[in-house]
């Protein structure tokens, strides 16, 4: 009975590249939801701390090599098993090719932290856009949620959230600020997108 309930619900699966703070933050918020799991975290780095965690929560955790996502149709058959409802970046640094995506069409979503378009682009993820962030005495910041295209940061924005930033601003308390707001809108509008 229990086996029937639970194939029943939305599956999310999670590709992070580092610690999944991110990651395991989505996890805990569908953890006793009724129609939605986080059913795998894949990560292609097999050091990374969200593969430790995720192992150590239970949850499935996927490795892939880099080789996997460009030049095989491994890891999408993988996945298409998998039949997620959606697929969430949570921290995941890799450009994601067109075969990947024609195969998973409005599909997949990203975080980033800044205000795209600004502080997008290649090389442009955590503490790099901070740093970028305070050396242009930014008034304001934020983050988006987005459509992955085939370009860095580019795709659709589906929600963005602000933060007023302080003049004595620095790497710590931006960092804590966008997190902060990671952590309670990213599992939200992510729920929203699966009804």
């Amino acid at each position: 009975m229990e086996e029937s309930k639970s194939n029943s619900k939305k599956k999310i699966i999670v590709f992070a590249s580092g610690n999944g703070t991110n990651a395991i933050n989505i996890y805990h918020y569908f953890r006793d939801n009724e129609e939605i799991e986080v059913s795998h975290i894949l990560s292609n780095n097999k050091r990374s701390r969200v593969l430790r965690r995720a192992h150590d929560l239970g949850i499935k955790c996927i490795h892939f090599e880099k080789d996997d996502l460009y030049d095989s149709r491994t890891l999408i058959e993988v996945i298409k098993d998998i039949n997620p409802s959606l697929i969430a970046f949570a921290g995941f640094l890799l450009k994601v090719p067109e075969s990947f995506l024609a195969a998973f069409p409005d599909q997949i979503v990203n975080i980033h932290p800044s205000l795209l378009p600004k502080y997008g682009g290649e090389g442009m993820y955590g503490e790099r856009v901070f740093r970028k962030t305070l050396k242009n005495k930014e008034k304001e910041s934020g983050i988006t949620i987005h459509y992955v295209n085939e370009e860095y940061d580019e795709g659709e924005i589906i929600a963005q959230f602000k933060i007023d930033l302080d003049s004595n601003e620095d790497l710590n308390s931006l960092e804590e600020k966008i997190h902060s707001l990671e952590y309670e809108h990213y599992p939200k509008v992510i729920e929203k997108l699966l009804f």
